[in-house]
């Protein structure tokens, strides 16, 4: 960049690479960027998900092991929060900069967003570390001894691999942003097959048990990071210079206000899952069954195996809907509304589909499906409540969907307030509020009834939402005309 016809050159270069989100058809487009983001996001997921099912079929861990998963899970949770939150954010913005042609800015974002992830991740790291049995204890792990054990082997170990776990998710969508979704998936896709690969071996080759599902798993994040690196090194439409990393705060402001949604969908997750975890451990302890010590990780193993199908389902749903971000972000800021509008109602009706048909699985095949985490080696009310579980947890999936692809598509439009708004509703004032209100009168069934309960109230608001966008996009901006031409 040592001249500004050189600045000139490039930017009109980059502007035209780009340009095709505003000309081609939305469905390829939507097929282009989402199914390569799907894939990133269900292979990110394989993550944990992979590790609990290695660690169910091994007898020495089973449930225990499996309870300690549970427990942990919310605390990637809390890191991938932070990564999707920058990640996410940077992706917006350098979406709607290109579509006003503003490629500097872009790049700065790119920059600043890579040392605030670093230091951040660093941070989350440490007090991990130093903090790590009282944040066990806050998020269930103290159900009985031998999860608390469990727990805390495979938090020690899966902390140390925080920072590459978050560089690897947050460069991801902003690889997407540059153009190369492809490479986003097949760099996920890279760690979570060297997991796979390695988890069998340290779990039942080597017997390092908890230990090694963590450590198969940081090896794999870590594969992931050097591959966001390279790209990083080699980006085509906003590669930032050395001056880009310099921290500007209007940058990180208005890259993290685009990203807070992503944030605090995941943060606030967070918090029902902490809620859902207390609750389970304090009304199990009541139950007849599920009191005795003997049997008290039980209903922690299996809301967090439920949880882990729901998991793969919303991976597809935020793949689909974070997929059109560039796309919904460059017609956004180039005025083509009439495109928008189109890509929002295909996005609604696939995501429809897919809660449809994840409903059918789970009220028809739960056994099959617990029969997976290793039901075979534990007792008949393992079996028993895992299929309640399922049963209840999950009956309204297809709302959970549509209000997930409500979120991040107001996002995408720039629409951080409303969709926030909408994220913590779900997850605060609902998940939260009814999964420690309803096991008063429930007992343990009031948890697995908190999650249908809060779909419901949640897709009415997304209702009046989703009516609202349609009546904001049906006013053509100046540039919206006949491209939308499939």
């Amino acid at each position: 960049m040592a001249t500004r016809l050189f600045l000139c050159g490039e930017k009109k270069m980059n502007d035209n690479e780009n340009r095709f989100l505003g000309t081609e058809p939305v469905g390829s487009l939507m097929r282009k960027y989402a199914i390569p983001c799907i894939i990133s996001l269900l292979v990110g997921a394989l993550y944990n998900i992979v590790d609990q099912i290695f660690i169910a079929n091994a007898t020495y861990l089973g449930s225990y092991g499996n309870a300690a998963n549970t427990v942990v899970f919310p605390l990637t949770v809390i890191a991938l929060a932070i990564a999707v939150m920058i990640g996410d954010g940077c992706c917006a913005f350098v979406s709607l900069s290109l579509g006003k042609e503003e490629t500097d800015t872009a790049k700065k974002s790119v920059g600043n967003s890579v040392v605030l992830m670093i230091v951040s991740s660093i941070v989350l790291m440490a007090i991990y570390l130093i903090f790590s049995d009282v944040i066990i204890a806050m998020f269930g792990g103290t159900v009985n001894a031998e999860t608390f054990h469990h727990s805390k082997e495979y938090f020690f170990y899966i902390s140390l691999g925080i920072p590459f776990y978050m560089f690897g998710q947050a460069m991801n969508p902003v690889i997407r942003a540059d153009g190369s979704p492809k490479f986003a998936m097949i760099s996920t896709l890279a760690g979570a097959v060297i997991n796979i690969i390695l988890d069998p071996v340290f779990i039942f080759g080597l017997k390092w048990g908890m230990m090694g599902a963590a450590v198969a798993t940081v090896i794999g994040q870590i594969a992931t990071a050097v591959l966001a690196v390279w790209y990083l090194v080699h980006m085509k439409l906003v590669k930032p210079a050395r001056a880009d990393f310099k921290l500007n705060a209007d940058i990180i402001r208005r890259t993290l206000i685009l990203g807070i949604t992503s944030f605090l969908s995941q943060i606030s997750l967070v918090a029902a899952m902490a809620a859902i975890n207390n609750m389970i451990r304090k009304y199990g302890a009541m139950d007849e069954i599920f009191g005795q010590e003997q049997y008290a990780q039980i209903p922690m193993a299996v809301v967090g195996i439920v949880m882990k199908f729901f998991q793969i389902v919303i991976s597809i749903v935020v793949g689909m809907a974070a997929g059109c971000i560039p796309v919904v972000g460059y017609n956004m800021g180039a005025g083509l509304k009439d495109r928008v509008k189109k890509l929002f109602t295909t996005l609604l009706i696939a995501e429809a589909t897919v809660g449809l048909v994840a409903l059918i699985i789970v009220e028809a095949f739960p056994q099959a499906l617990i029969g997976i985490f290793g039901a075979a080696n534990e007792s008949s009310y393992y079996t028993d409540f895992a299929i309640k579980a399922f049963r209840i947890y999950l009956c309204m999936m297809v709302f959970a969907c549509v209000n997930k692809a409500c979120f991040i598509f107001l996002q995408a439009m720039g629409k951080a307030l409303e969709s926030t708004i909408l994220s913590m509703v779900r997850e605060i004032v609902f998940g939260v509020g009814f999964a420690l209100l309803l096991p008063l009168k429930f007992g343990l069934d009031g948890v697995l009834y908190s999650m249908p309960l809060s779909d419901i109230l949640t897709f009415l608001i997304a209702v009046f939402l989703i009516c609202q966008t349609y009546k904001e996009l049906s006013v053509n901006g100046a540039k919206s005309k006949a491209t939308s031409d499939d």
